[in-house]
């Protein structure tokens, strides 16, 4: 039996739900089976130059099909050419999008069975 991946059944600035956990995130990381809270502070990570290939590591490991990038929702945070690279030589697709869209085609994915992950900002 494949593990799905939970649907984000809420999204407002700096505020994340997702279905089947009970904690609220601001930053959330989502993968089949499971979610967290994305906290910068694990990588270094900031705004510029922006997510980093280990902040993508833990997602990648659950053997996601596609991951889906929430920027924020003006898009402020950066995602390199590098990261870029480093998700597509673990053949993995990738969509980087302003937060709401992400969370949209996340859940679409989600809705057609697909192993997506994600990693989304909920602020700027």
């Amino acid at each position: 039996m494949t593990t799905s991946s939970p649907e984000i059944v809420s999204l407002s600035w700096g505020h994340m739900e997702v279905k089947g956990c009970f904690s609220v995130y601001k930053d959330c990381k989502v993968w089949p089976g499971g979610s967290r809270a994305w906290d910068w502070r694990e990588t270094g990570t900031n705004h510029c130059p922006g997510v980093q290939a280990a902040d993508l590591e833990e997602v990648l490991k659950k053997g996601v099909d596609t991951l889906v990038i929430g920027r924020g929702m003006n898009e402020i945070l950066q995602v390199p050419a590098s990261t870029l690279d480093f998700v597509k030589q673990h053949g993995v697709d990738v969509r980087v999008l302003q937060t709401e869209k992400a969370v949209a085609e996340y859940n679409i994915l989600v809705g057609q069975g697909a192993k997506v992950g994600g990693v989304f900002h909920s602020t700027c």
